[in-house]
C-alpha cells in the first residue's frame, strides 16, 4: 500500500542538523506512526513520505519553511521576573507556557539578567535545515475513530 491522505504510516527516523550532530531518533524506541494529511509531522517530510511504501528507506532534506520556519524576532521579548510568579529560580532552559493574544505559546527562557528573563517563543528547531534518514515500516488504511480523531491510535499513537 502506498502512503496516501489518511493512511496512517510508521517510520523509524533519526533527525539530525546540518552539522551532522543528532537532534533526534527513534532508535531503541518504537517507531513514529502518523496519520498522513492531518499535519502531526512537519510538512516537507510528509510531502515526501507521500507515493512511498513500507520497506522503503530514504534521506530527506526538510528546508526552514517547510519544517518549523524561519526564526521570527518579534516573539523574542524581554519580561520581568515577576512575571514567574511561584519559580524560585528562574534558569534558561526552562520552557513555560505564556498567554498571548494568539493563544497559549511555548517559550523558552534564553537569559536571565537581574530582574529581567529573555523568553524566546519560536520552535527550538525554527530556522534549520532538517536531515531525515527514514525506514518505513508500516503503511495501512486508517480508522474511522483515527480519523475522527485525527492522529494515530495505539502502539505509536495516541493512547484513549
Amino acid at each position: 500500500m502506498q502512503i496516501a491522505q489518511n493512511s496512517v504510516v510508521a517510520f523509524h527516523y533519526t533527525l539530525t542538523n546540518d552539522a551532522g550532530e543528532v537532534l533526534d531518533s527513534s532508535e531503541g524506541r518504537e517507531p513514529l506512526a502518523y496519520l498522513h494529511g492531518a499535519g502531526n509531522i512537519v510538512p516537507g517530510l510528509e510531502k515526501e513520505l507521500a507515493g512511498r511504501e513500507s520497506g522503503e528507506k530514504l534521506q530527506v532534506t526538510v528546508t526552514p519553511e517547510e519544517g518549523y520556519g524561519e526564526n521570527q524576532p518579534g516573539l523574542i521579548q524581554e519580561v520581568p521576573i515577576e512575571s514567574f510568579q511561584g519559580v524560585d529560580d528562574v534558569q534558561p532552559g526552562m520552557q513555560f507556557q505564556a498567554q498571548t493574544q494568539g493563544g497559549p505559546l511555548m517559550v523558552t527562557v534564553t537569559q536571565v539578567e537581574g530582574d529581567t528573563v529573555t523568553v524566546d517563543g519560536n520552535h527550538p528547531l525554527a530556522g534549520q535545515t532538517l536531515n531525515f534518514d527514514v525506514e518505513i515500516t508500516e503503511v495501512r488504511e486508517a480508522s474511522q475513530e483515527e480519523l475522527e480523531h485525527g492522529h494515530v491510535h495505539g502502539a505509536g499513537g495516541v493512547e484513549h
